[in-house]
């Protein structure tokens, strides 16, 4: 049943008392905790790079039990966040967190199976889920609240080559299928004292419906329409062979020899894998917390009001910032749910935007959200009622 779909995989703040069962597809709650907290130990300068601004919150810990699944993207930190959570409020209150995926998420949400959903990419009015989410939420707007900006590493895995540099239009040509050797006379010409081999390039894709490809892709057509032609979609339509989630890619990579694909930065850091710098116009940019945080704040408002969608800036970005970022949101009901799963779940959201909770998950391979997205979260969490 979908309703125990929901569950499996999740992460707890209770101790014991949780319904999540095992699962092949998902990882188990102490599988999820222990990759987050492998994390969170890292000790990347890049990383903690990007300043955090001011929006400190206190939990006042209401107790209760709500449940959220959806984006891999943000698994390791809102691990970090709800084991945070936990110890503050001295354990009073459960939050339960499913990995299935950005598309699954939405459908579990939009379905009545759970109280929020992750997801990648904002609820497409095209594809009814608009509709059916104000069904769910009782009449009511769902918002958006962005609340992880997580970077898309493009990873690769090849003998004697630590620093690669890729524009944004070889880039397309290689998940496009139109480029298929590593040495390529636009790769080599892009990096001209590198060893490339002459080897096939193993490209791998998320296999599941993806908010990370989602966003990948419009990169991709944003950025290099001429040659990415597909439309943005959570399917992958590139070349290549699937894996399962992003653990899986970065599994997949981390094992094949003259791979690539694209994986959030925290599954990157967290299997030791390269990454590429991306030309996208305006010379190569590596891959740190201050390249990402800038391409957050650049971001346009999409949504009204207290629905918060971004629109990220794919397309002739400025120099030093990194293009390819995906923003993870919290999908909430404004109003329509159960009044003490909306004091919990408006005590939990406001933790995990606060300023001491964003430096946390910066340790973990994201880019914290610039102060001035993260006080606009905590004004619309405020507003939920």
């Amino acid at each position: 049943m979908i309703a125990t779909m929901a569950l499996l995989g999740s992460v707890s703040l209770a101790a014991c008392g949780s319904n999540s069962s095992s699962s092949s597809s998902s990882p188990s709650a102490t599988e999820t905790s222990s990759a987050a907290s492998s994390q969170a130990g890292t000790d990347s300068s890049s990383t903690a790079a990007a300043p955090v601004g001011n929006t400190k919150y206190t939990p006042t810990c209401p107790g209760g039990a709500i449940n959220g699944a959806g984006s891999s993207a943000q698994a390791n930190a809102i691990t970090q966040v709800i084991n945070d959570y936990k110890t503050a409020c001295k354990g009073k209150g459960q939050v339960n967190y499913s990995i299935t995926g950005s598309g699954a998420g939405v459908s579990a949400f939009t379905g009545k199976q759970i109280d929020w959903a992750g997801s990648d990419s904002a609820l497409s009015a095209d594809k009814g889920e608009v509709a059916k989410a104000k069904e769910r939420c009782s009449a009511n707007d769902a918002w958006h609240l962005p609340m992880v900006a997580g970077p898309i590493a493009v990873v690769y895995n090849v003998d004697g080559v630590s620093d690669l540099t890729l524009s944004t239009q070889t880039m397309a040509k290689i998940f496009a299928g139109d480029i298929t050797k590593w040495d390529d006379e636009a790769i080599k010409k892009e990096n001209p004292g590198a060893k490339l081999p002459s080897t096939n390039i193993s490209v791998f894709y998320r296999s599941d419906e993806s908010g990370t490809t989602d966003n990948f892709t419009n990169y991709l057509n944003t950025a290099a329409g001429d040659i990415w032609s597909e439309p943005h979609s959570k399917q992958w339509k590139g070349t290549g062979k699937g894996a399962d989630k992003s653990a899986g890619v970065s599994q997949a990579v981390k094992s094949t020899k003259d791979s690539i694909s694209y994986a959030e930065w925290s599954y990157a850091t967290k299997n030791s894998l390269s990454m590429a710098k991306i030309d996208n116009g305006a010379g190569p940019v590596e891959l740190t917390g201050e390249s990402a945080g800038k391409a957050v704040s650049a971001a346009k408002a999409a949504g009204n009001g207290n629905d918060l969608r971004l629109e990220m800036q794919y397309k002739d970005t400025p120099q030093g910032v990194y293009p390819a970022v995906l923003v993870t949101y919290q999908i909430v009901c404004s109003k329509g749910l159960d009044p003490q799963k909306t004091a919990l779940l408006k005590d939990f959201m406001s933790f995990y935007a606060s300023s001491t909770e964003q430096a946390a998950i910066q340790k973990a391979g994201y880019a914290p959200l610039p102060a001035e997205v993260s006080g606009k979260v905590l004004a619309s969490v405020a507003a939920i009622s």
